[in-house]
């Protein structure tokens, strides 16, 4: 049976809530609808930008310490004001939905100690928009000795099939962080690559007072420091083979020194490229085809960059082919959440490193 289901998303970037409509029987996307976005504004983030910083100690997934408490009421009450604006956008009532999947926002992710934490109310923001929600969705794969991430490699699988593309083809997330699926008949292999927007982000904002590299603008005049991204690249876990995930501020030691900010955008976006190279020797074939989605495919600089890291290979920004890029990650969260409802595997060994297939979600009802 089709599902009309909607998936939210808030990223380890902070810029947002995503929402996207999709008809799906948790196997198959049937449709893709509309999708939305709800900033974050200033206040928000920088209480969230707090709340990573005093997470990074946290033992007790449950604890809401220091400003813990008032970031997950934030991010509630932005998701459910991100629902009901779409919803109010399309002229849908809330039984036209049947399942919200609600990723909420990491603010630790440790899985070596069998700890991941998204803050949020799925109780609270149920019984606002009066309509199921799923949530929880990484804490059972990490339990039971998983990476717990990337967890939408069984959505960029629904969508690649339908491409009927020779040889392996491979979607890169560029988000805060950056993962890959790849995609080759029947083998499914995912992993995180190293930073994605986070480590530019950081820097853009830190240096130049701008939230992002618009259009990798500011990349585009700089220099990059080959010799800082060699020594980048030694850290243990650009060796480790797939499954590997890791967090938003593992990359958070990393200096640039007092390089201009011009070769500092450069830089760390031609890290990101390198990092996302570095991972092809690791799976079974060269990939043929790449598809970029993610923040990232709207960095023309980043995407140059690839093609020309990565040929011969074909390298194409994922809304080239009618996808929505920056709805993709919460069109997977409708989509598994649809999964979650029907009881089918959210995560597999070669994902996420979980021992066998791994169901997961939780139903919060209104």
């Amino acid at each position: 049976m089709m599902l009309t289901a909607v998936g939210l998303m808030s990223g380890t970037s902070l810029d947002g809530v995503d929402v996207a409509l999709i008809e799906t029987d948790g196997r198959r996307v049937n449709a893709l609808g509309p999708s939305g976005y709800r900033p974050y504004t200033d206040t928000e983030r920088g209480l969230l930008r707090q709340a990573l910083y005093e997470a990074a100690d946290l033992a007790d997934r449950a604890a809401r310490p220091g400003c813990l408490r008032e970031a997950e009421r934030v991010v509630t009450s932005a998701h459910a004001e991100a629902v009901a604006a779409f919803t109010a956008q399309h002229r849908m009532r809330f039984d036209d939905i049947d399942i919200v999947g609600f990723h909420g926002q990491t603010v630790l992710h440790r899985p070596e100690k069998k700890l991941t934490v998204q803050i949020g109310d799925a109780q609270m923001l149920a019984k606002t928009i009066h309509i199921p929600v799923m949530y929880d969705f990484r804490a059972a794969d990490v339990e039971a000795g998983g990476q717990g991430a990337p967890f939408v490699p069984v959505y960029h699988r629904a969508l690649a099939q339908s491409l009927e593309w020779e040889g392996p083809t491979v979607v890169v997330n560029i988000g805060g962080v950056a993962n890959i699926t790849y995609i080759d008949g029947d083998t499914l292999i995912a992993c995180d690559t190293g930073p994605g927007n986070a480590l530019l982000d950081d820097h853009m904002f830190r240096r130049m007072n701008q939230r992002f590299d618009t259009e990798g603008r500011t990349a585009a005049l700089g220099r990059v420091d080959a010799a800082w991204i060699n020594r980048a690249l030694e850290m243990p876990f650009f060796s480790l083979p797939p499954p590997k995930s890791l967090d938003r501020n593992d990359f958070a030691g990393l200096k640039l020194g007092d390089m201009p900010p011009e070769d500092g955008a450069a830089t760390l976006t031609a890290f990101t490229v390198a990092a996302i190279a570095r991972v092809v020797p690791l799976l079974p074939k060269e990939p043929k085809n790449w598809i970029v989605a993610g923040g990232g495919a709207r960095n023309l600089t980043m995407l140059r960059m690839l093609r020309e890291c990565l040929a011969p290979a074909t390298v194409r920004a994922a809304d080239t082919l009618g996808w929505a890029s920056d709805a993709i990650e919460a069109q997977a969260f409708g989509f598994l959440a649809a999964r979650g409802l029907k009881g089918l595997p959210l995560s597999y060994p070669a994902t996420t490193g979980v021992p066998l297939p791994m169901t997961g979600g939780i139903i919060a009802r209104p």
